[in-house]
């Protein structure tokens, strides 16, 4: 919506003249405090910011790059952090992190406070679906770069591992050892990212003509315990829905598969093998390295950080570039070779 359009529509609502609404929200001590309350809540609903506002914010730099996380404990996005600040480090900037919960509503929330803070640049892993918010940064000429779940048709910037074929290249690690019955543990669908993981997955398994039944498909929410809930119902129908392997599409599900599995006295790999997503076995360390397919996050983070100085220093026009970065496997012992 265009800023008269809006100033007016703002006006029309309260009643109000639009130069009141324009003292408003420039702070001019002249407004009531009540009025100047309405119209702040008001333009925030509209995604509204004064020209003379936005033109600041080109001319006043914070040195300050908002870091958005759905899970700021996640290790694969600590990762992505340490490369960006090291990046634009170098060039004055430091992090702002907001961590967002895997909320919808905390996300929003965040994004219109770093806005008001007038953040130099936007790095984030959203899950909503809605993309406003974080469109009202780049409406007004602040750098906005996607990492790990990407809004499908965005015209934003993203840099990401290619989900799609994360999942057939964990397919096909499975079924090059052997196994002919797979089971997998995906994220929520909702989510681009984790809906290509499960295309790529299912389009490895229609290539070799291998059908995978609904049955041994499950969704979890990335936390430890809905991997373990995922593993413990697929444990409960496995006479009905045999499987010898499955693929978790995320670090925490993966722990928590491997914890139902022990719980019912089975073993890893003799019984059940086991091929994690991102799991960093440096990190948690453990008796048993986890066999995963791996995103390449100091790429991520470094690319992410040179883009953005790209756009800050050297006043690039970064919209629209899109970076798929190739997944890779790290081979553990959690695999069994089947003759």
């Amino acid at each position: 919506m265009k800023h008269d359009t809006t100033l007016k529509s703002i006006a029309k609502e309260l009643g109000v003249s639009v130069s009141t609404i324009s003292r408003a929200l420039n702070n001019k001590s002249v407004v009531n405090e009540k009025t100047r309350e309405k119209v702040v809540e008001l333009a925030k609903k509209y995604g509204y910011v004064p020209n003379e506002i936005a033109r600041s914010l080109q001319k006043c730099s914070t040195r300050t790059i908002a870091v958005v996380l759905p899970d700021i404990s996640e290790v694969f996005f600590g990762k992505i952090v340490k490369e960006v600040s090291a990046v634009v480090s170098d060039h004055g900037y430091t992090l702002l992190l907001a961590d967002t919960g895997e909320s919808k509503e905390q996300e929003r929330k965040h994004l219109q406070s770093l806005y008001q803070h007038r953040v130099d640049a936007l790095v984030l892993a959203s899950v909503d679906d809605e993309e406003k918010y974080a469109k009202t940064f780049a409406d007004n000429s602040i750098p906005v770069i996607y990492i790990d779940n990407v809004p499908e048709n965005t015209n934003l910037s993203a840099v990401t591992v290619d989900n799609f074929s994360a999942g057939k290249l964990g397919f096909n690690r499975l079924y090059d050892a052997g196994h002919r019955s797979i089971a997998t543990i995906m994220g929520l669908q909702n989510e681009i990212s984790a809906s290509l993981r499960l295309k790529g997955f299912l389009s490895g398994a229609k290539e070799v003509d291998l059908s995978v039944s609904p049955d041994l498909i499950k969704i979890g929410d990335y936390k430890r315990q809905s991997g373990y809930d995922a593993m413990r119902e697929l444990l409960d129908n496995r006479e009905k829905f045999p499987f010898t392997a499955v693929y978790v599409a995320s670090e925490k599900m993966t722990y928590g598969a491997k914890k139902a599995i022990a719980e019912r006295g089975l073993k890893v790999p003799e019984d059940i093998s086991i091929l994690g997503f991102d799991v960093h076995n440096d990190e948690y360390g453990g008796s048993q390295n986890i066999s995963s397919i791996k995103q390449p996050e100091e790429q991520i983070g470094k690319k992410v950080g040179e883009i953005l100085i790209d756009a800050l220093v050297n006043k690039t026009n970064i919209d629209s570039q899109k970076i798929l970065l190739p997944p890779f496997i790290e081979e553990g012992d959690t695999v069994s070779e089947i003759d």
